[in-house]
Parts: C-alpha cells; sequence; structure tokens
C-alpha cells in the first residue's frame, strides 16, 4: 500500500516522475514555471548562460516582472532595468511584465500559477505561489541559471508542518496578525519545512491574504508555505481570464498524511500584533509596545499593499487626517491595484487624509526608492521584515503590523490599536 502523501509530497512526487517519496530524499524536478524579477534576475544569470553558451529551456515558461528599480531613481537603475529589458527581447521571454507591480502579486492576478504546479523565484518571498496550492520556492542566481538551461532542479524533501487556525477574526486582525503571531509562537528557525496552513479561518480567508500567509512562511524560515486549492481559489484563477477545469480541486493532502508537527490555533481571540525591531519574532498583541511615537508609517510591499489592504488602511482613515509631522507613504502593489483603487474610491480616502502615493514596486520595503529612512527616523510599515538597515538606516527603527494599525497609527502619531476606529 502506498504511503499517504502531504500535498507538497503529491506535487514533488509528479515533478520527480516517483509515484511515492518520503521526507530527507533529495530528487530532481521538472520546473513548471520560473519567476525573475529586475535584481536578482537577467542581471546575475546572463552570465552564467553566456559563460555556458546555453539557451534557455523554455521561455513560455519563463515569467520576469521589473520591480526593485522600478521606477529607475538614477543611471545604475535605469541601466539595470535596460538590461532586462534587453534580455526578456533578446530570448523571447513573453511573460515580461514591466513595471506593472510587485512579482508575487503579479503573477497571481494574471493566473499564471494553478494549484499543483511546481514553481521557483528568484527572491525569497516566492513561497506566496503556494496561496493558489502549487509548490514554490525562492531560490538564488546560481541555481536559478540551472533551471534556465535544463528546465530541472533537485530538492531534498521536506517534511510538513500542519497550522491549522479555526474561529472568526475579529474587526481589526488580518492575515499579517497572524503570521506575525506565528512569526513569535512557532520562531523563525523552521528549515526545509512546508507550512500549510488550513481550517475555518483560513478558508474564509480572501486569496490576497492567503498570499500574506504562504509569503511569509520565509519569515518563519521554512522553504515555503501552501494552502490546498478550494472553489475560491480557482475563482481568482478564472477571475484572470484563465480557462481551467475543476480537475485542479484534486491537489489535496491525503485524508491520513503524516505530518511533522500539527499546530492548532484560535482566531477569536487573536488581538492586532505588531513586530518590534529588529525582527518579525518581535511580535506581540499592540497594547504591549506602549506609545512609541513614529515619524513615518508605511503602506507597502507584496504583504501589505495589495487592493484588500488599502481597503483596510481605507477602512481606519476614513474622515480621519494623518498627525502632523508623520508621513504616511502608500505604494500599490500593482498597477492593477492602483487602477482599481482608484476606480472604488479607495484612493480618494486615502489622499484625503494626507497619504502620499507612491509608484508600484517593492520600494523602500528593501531599501530601494523613496521612503527610506534616515538615523533614529522610526516607522511602523505593512511589509513583511523590519531587520536593521532593511527600510534604509542602520541606526532606524521599523515596526511591522497590518494596514489597519499602521492606518491607526498615522492618525495618531503613536503605535496604536486600530480597533479604535474598526467595529
Amino acid at each position: 500500500m502506498s504511503r499517504p502523501l502531504t500535498l507538497s509530497e503529491k506535487i514533488i512526487a509528479r515533478a520527480s516522475g516517483r509515484s511515492e517519496l518520503r521526507p530527507g530524499e533529495i530528487v530532481t524536478c521538472a520546473v513548471d514555471l520560473a519567476m525573475m524579477h529586475d535584481s536578482g534576475g537577467p542581471r546575475r544569470v546572463k552570465p552564467y548562460l553566456e559563460r555556458l553558451a546555453a539557451p534557455v529551456w523554455d521561455a513560455s515558461k519563463v515569467v520576469i516582472v521589473t520591480d526593485h528599480f522600478v521606477p529607475p531613481a538614477d543611471v545604475d537603475s535605469a541601466e539595470i532595468l535596460a538590461l532586462t529589458r534587453r534580455w526578456a527581447r533578446d530570448n523571447d521571454v513573453q511573460q515580461f511584465f514591466d513595471m506593472q507591480g510587485i512579482c508575487h502579486v503579479v503573477v497571481q492576478e494574471r493566473g499564471l500559477l494553478l494549484p499543483g504546479m511546481l514553481a521557483v523565484g528568484g527572491d525569497s518571498h516566492s513561497p506566496s505561489g503556494g496561496a493558489v496550492g502549487a509548490f514554490m520556492v525562492g531560490i538564488g542566481a546560481t541555481e536559478m541559471a540551472g533551471v534556465l538551461v535544463t528546465g530541472e532542479i533537485w530538492l531534498r524533501v521536506p517534511e510538513t508542518y500542519l497550522i491549522r487556525w479555526s474561529g472568526t477574526l475579529g474587526a481589526a486582525p488580518s492575515a499579517k496578525d497572524i503570521m506575525l503571531f506565528l512569526c513569535a509562537h512557532v520562531g523563525m528557525s523552521n528549515d526545509f519545512k512546508v507550512m500549510q496552513y488550513a481550517g475555518e479561518t483560513i478558508r474564509d480567508l480572501s486569496m490576497m491574504e492567503r498570499l500574506v500567509l504562504c509569503n511569509m512562511s520565509a519569515e518563519l524560515g521554512a522553504k515555503t508555505g501552501i494552502i490546498a486549492a478550494d472553489e475560491k481559489t480557482l475563482a481568482a484563477i478564472r477571475e484572470s481570464g484563465r480557462v481551467i477545469s475543476q480537475d485542479l480541486l484534486q491537489w489535496q493532502s491525503d485524508p491520513d498524511a503524516d505530518y511533522a508537527k500539527r499546530f492548532e490555533f484560535d482566531a477569536g481571540g487573536l488581538a492586532p500584533q505588531v513586530a518590534a525591531p529588529h525582527s518579525p519574532a518581535n511580535s506581540s498583541a499592540v497594547d504591549n509596545h506602549g506609545s512609541v511615537r513614529i515619524d513615518q508609517a508605511y503602506i507597502g510591499a507584496c504583504t501589505g499593499a495589495k487592493l484588500s489592504d488599502l481597503h483596510m488602511a481605507a477602512a481606519v482613515l476614513q474622515g480621519n487626517k494623518v498627525a502632523p509631522g508623520v508621513r504616511l507613504l502608500v505604494a500599490p502593489a500593482s498597477a492593477d491595484t492602483m487602477r482599481n483603487a482608484a476606480t472604488d474610491g479607495t484612493l480618494a480616502t486615502l489622499t484625503a487624509a494626507g497619504a502620499i502615493l507612491l509608484p508600484s514596486g517593492c520600494g523602500a520595503c528593501a531599501g530601494y526608492g523613496a521612503g527610506v529612512l534616515a538615523d533614529d527616523e522610526v516607522c511602523i510599515a505593512s511589509t513583511a521584515r523590519n531587520f536593521k538597515g532593511r527600510m534604509g538606516s542602520a541606526k532606524a527603527a521599523v515596526y511591522l503590523a497590518s494596514p489597519y494599525t499602521v492606518a491607526a497609527s498615522a492618525i495618531r502619531g503613536l503605535v496604536s490599536d486600530p480597533r479604535e476606529f474598526v467595529h
């Protein structure tokens, strides 16, 4: 009798041509999609491919997104973007999204990932792809060059942790609060583990909220994160214009699959969370952080500036104003997000409150472009990381929170509980 498999093991087995496998085994897998961005993509892999005199194995399976150096703030950035555009053209990469938003959001908006896919991305937050039931891992430029030449990658089959959430989130907590809570309670040293999220709380989340869970599996130190596909998954993919089959719902863990660990949490009692500098693991309920004065509030990044995130911020900011002396910067996660937020009035609400709009892209989250911090400045951000020097000066302090909490803090000028504004 075959050993029952987790969802991730099933995907790896299919990609490696194996009928069964076990954690710890090393297998070679066919790659269904390889994603790169301007920072770690063509400028890094081009020299390898030139030395090998090797062509790209299948350009139809390559995706390139410019998001780190956009729009270019200096000549060096402009040159990196020009190189990226030339490489995409010269290698006939049709799935090239230039200045359309952050890669992790764009690939899901465009329906490029499907349940059961095995994908790689040249960015540490590539586990975002798990939101649609794909197995997607982040890799470096050397491994990416190997994938581009061979279409394959070797993997050590990871163990899976099942993280089940029950209950209903309150008015202000969100997926970001779930992940900050997990960073504190599950820790950030979960090497070669898959975080599989399940339970009624997860089923109730929107697809872009699910993206936050899988994305920040990287902060847990995991290999990747994943959520089994359901009807909501398929509806989101179809909304992108892609025609898909109901058969994709087959990508589920076996009922008696073996998990290395199981966690059970109740979302009903979860308070808004804030992570103090300089680690996401420094998270606790917002009330535990006292009266921390802020200079900047930043709503941006793949985890914190999707349309649902902007809606959260608008719900808090409606009828309120940003405190004097505080900068509220908003960098929508994609061009589609910007367009939809303009159409439904969200941008008008944000700007009426005093928010300053920035271009779509990674921006200050990764320490690029507008919004970086000076010495001794304090920022609260909806981003995924607050490591020292991540958003500018190593002498700055960055707190992490949900868009609800970031917006509430911008109004008060202090790290603040959003529940006073959202009921």
